[in-house]
């Protein structure tokens, strides 16, 4: 598909990206179940909460683009931090720091507030990895996005789930 699709109505960069398989669903452990056992957050419910979240151009999630992967989330519950790595499928993606600041709206509103998180690009995918990194490591910076209503709208748009 070209044009139309994306933000803004302009000419997709990627038209044609590889699709991925989604993983399944994660069964349901006894523990998980049991008010009484402490459930610590793991890197499994971090890829669970980010998966999902729609590509700004093309009708797919970034699990099916390959932008996210579990391999590629670091979690500590005793220490309160998450890493979230993500891989644009282009080295030149305008879309990084939109996909980013999605990743880190989403866990934001899902995770405590105790929870340190970095979202960055996995080292060495994107042409812009530094500028993008650093945007998405400065509070204000990500505050003064979200307080943007049309951005704003473009990252619910990404949380939304699918009709």
């Amino acid at each position: 598909m070209v044009g139309g699709g994306g933000v803004g109505g302009g000419l997709l960069e990627n038209a044609n990206p590889l699709i991925y398989q989604r993983s399944g669903e994660r069964p349901v452990t006894a523990g998980e179940e049991d008010e009484q056992v402490p459930d610590s957050i793991d890197a499994r419910e971090i890829f669970d909460l980010i998966r999902s979240i729609n590509d700004p151009e093309h009708p797919l999630t970034l699990e099916e683009l390959n932008v996210v992967e579990q391999v590629r989330v670091q979690v500590s519950d005793p220490e309160s931090t998450v890493a979230v790595a993500f891989t644009p499928t282009i080295p030149h993606c305008s879309m990084a720091t939109l996909i980013g600041l999605s990743i880190k709206v989403k866990l934001l509103r899902s995770l405590p507030q105790r929870f340190k998180m970095d979202v960055h690009i996995t080292p060495g995918t994107h042409a812009s990895e530094h500028a993008v990194n650093k945007q998405l490591a400065d509070k204000e910076r990500v505050a003064a996005a979200l307080e943007n209503t049309h951005l704003l709208e473009v990252v619910n748009q990404c949380l939304s789930a699918h009709p």
